[in-house]
């Protein structure tokens, strides 16, 4: 239960401080080199975080055992990094923007999670995803 808690409070958390970065993300600082300084820093702090994770593998077998989904959460990272700061630049509010792209995420999701992975989608997730997209028309009016 703790672990269910606890992933949320950090996904929550860490958004929060992801969303004040990008929208305080000086205009004028290329946007490459922002990502760069964000990646050393993630790589970093991954790699510290890595020698207190208990496992039985070392590095290069946990290596032997990734596939494709690494490189393109890669590529998916960088861009939901460039796409935020470059929304925030191009005038979006930090109140409207992330939520405008979490409901448009969420609703595409929808048909993936029952397509791709045998998700249930019964009647209240229908009038849920309903209201997330007249909540959607209303914000952007």
């Amino acid at each position: 239960m703790f672990m269910y808690v606890f992933s949320i409070i950090l996904i929550v958390g860490s958004n929060i401080l992801y969303n004040l970065s990008q929208k305080s993300t000086p205009q004028k600082v290329n946007p490459f080199y922002t990502l760069l300084i964000t990646y050393l820093t993630a790589a970093i702090l991954t790699l510290i975080a890595s020698f207190f994770y208990k496992s039985d593998k070392g590095f290069l077998e946990s290596i032997k055992d990734l596939n494709w989904t690494s490189i393109a959460l890669g590529v998916s990272i960088v861009g939901l990094e460039l796409g935020y700061l470059m929304a925030y630049r191009a005038g979006w509010n930090i109140s409207v923007g992330s939520l405008v792209a979490n409901i448009i995420l969420a609703v595409i999701l929808i048909p993936i999670g029952v397509l791709f992975f045998k998700e249930g989608f019964g009647l209240n997730k229908i009038l849920g995803a309903a209201l997330c997209i007249f909540g959607l028309v209303l914000i952007n009016k």
